[in-house]
């Protein structure tokens, strides 16, 4: 690889040896203050990016008012990783591209490709084409015209309000550089990590995995099959058990007029997505293969499918009526309901082991 964005590299490069050279001076002048300005900033730093940047402004799946992008826009300075206009460019080549040469960190370019040497190898421009939405923001392109300022004076104001209550080279280090080093490779741990370890519980042909320990340190992020498979959910955790605090908060925000128009999937609906997204990649991927296997597998493929589209729309419907039914009538439709239920998870496992089969016996890759 050669190296293309040399200030990035400066830069990168930079705040690593200067965390290595300062860490003495940091625990010589540890305070419990020091740690709490850390994770503070850390907090903000890292939902405003993934509220903001990947929620809000990359895939669009909920809308906010001007303070609230105004917020989300300056406290991610603290992540210092570029303007939102930036980061959403790639982020959508990303989602466009995933597991290609065209994908800006492809994690079949290695894992430490994805996760870091990216950064200094990419550098296409800004493409007008797939962030012309984020063009017409006032509030986005403000921040990108002035990004370096922004982010100088947010986090020389964390230094000096840090310099109140702590020695300033706990302050230094704390509150900005070892802030800053855990926020960056927590979001690039995303990238690699996330695309390498974990379970694959939605969509067998992607190489996102869901990682719930991920999750923890990157405010819900670590659910990454599932935000690969369906993008353009405000959540990624959709179960009510799982670590998604970025979920919670723009949900938070919508009760009180902040954000709307939150956009989600119910689980039927992101079955039907899965089961049609993945039968149309397997039958591409064998359609060359002649032997009998694959035959009886394109077959299983279609029936598989057409099975389950027909039980999730009889199990639509029966919901539906089940909302405008009376009550008498609503006790006989919750029977048919879960009967429904219960062979819609039958079929459902019956395709991701079909599905696991394919991607094994054909070497697909994900």
């Amino acid at each position: 690889m050669r190296i293309k964005n040399w200030g990035i590299f400066g830069f990168v490069a930079g705040y690593h040896l200067l965390l290595i050279a300062l860490f003495p001076f940091y625990i010589a002048h540890f305070s419990w203050s020091s740690l709490v300005l850390m994770l503070i900033t850390f907090s903000l730093a890292g939902i405003s990016i993934t509220a903001g940047y990947h929620r809000l402004f990359s895939h669009k799946s909920y809308e906010a008012n001007p303070f609230y992008e105004w917020v989300v826009l300056i406290t991610s300075t603290l992540a210092i990783q570029a303007s939102a206009l930036r980061w959403s460019n790639d982020h959508r080549l990303h989602h466009s591209f995933v597991d290609t040469d065209k994908d800006p960190y492809s994690i079949k370019k290695g894992f430490w490709y994805a996760h870091i040497l990216w950064l200094f190898d990419f550098n296409e421009p800004i493409n007008p084409r797939i962030v012309g939405d984020l063009l017409k923001n006032p509030r986005v392109m403000f921040q990108d015209k002035y990004y370096g300022w922004l982010t100088l004076a947010v986090n020389a104001a964390v230094f000096g309000i840090g310099c109140l209550f702590m020695h300033p080279w706990a302050a230094l280090v704390g509150g900005v550089i070892l802030r800053v080093f855990a926020i960056q490779h927590c979001t690039w741990l995303i990238n690699s990590l996330a695309h390498t370890w974990g379970a694959k519980t939605y969509s067998q042909e992607l190489s996102a995995v869901d990682n719930a320990v991920l999750a923890f340190f990157t405010f819900g992020e670590g659910y990454h099959n599932y935000h690969h498979a369906i993008a353009n959910d405000y959540r990624n955790g959709v179960r009510w058990y799982q670590f998604d605090p970025t979920k919670w908060l723009i949900w938070t925000a919508s009760k009180i007029g902040l954000t709307k128009n939150l956009r989600s999937i119910n689980k039927i609906r992101v079955q039907q997505t899965l089961v049609s997204k993945d039968k149309e990649l397997f039958l591409k991927r064998i359609s060359k293969e002649f032997d009998e296997t694959a035959a009886q597998l394109r077959h299983k493929l279609e029936e598989l499918s057409a099975a389950f589209e027909e039980k999730a729309g009889a199990l639509t419907n029966k919901l539906k009526e089940l909302k405008e039914a009376t009550a008498e009538r609503r006790k006989l439709l919750i029977l048919e309901v879960r009967q429904l239920q219960k062979e819609l998870h039958i079929l459902w496992k019956s395709w991701i082991s079909l599905s696991q089969f394919t991607v094994k016996k054909y070497s697909i890759a994900y």
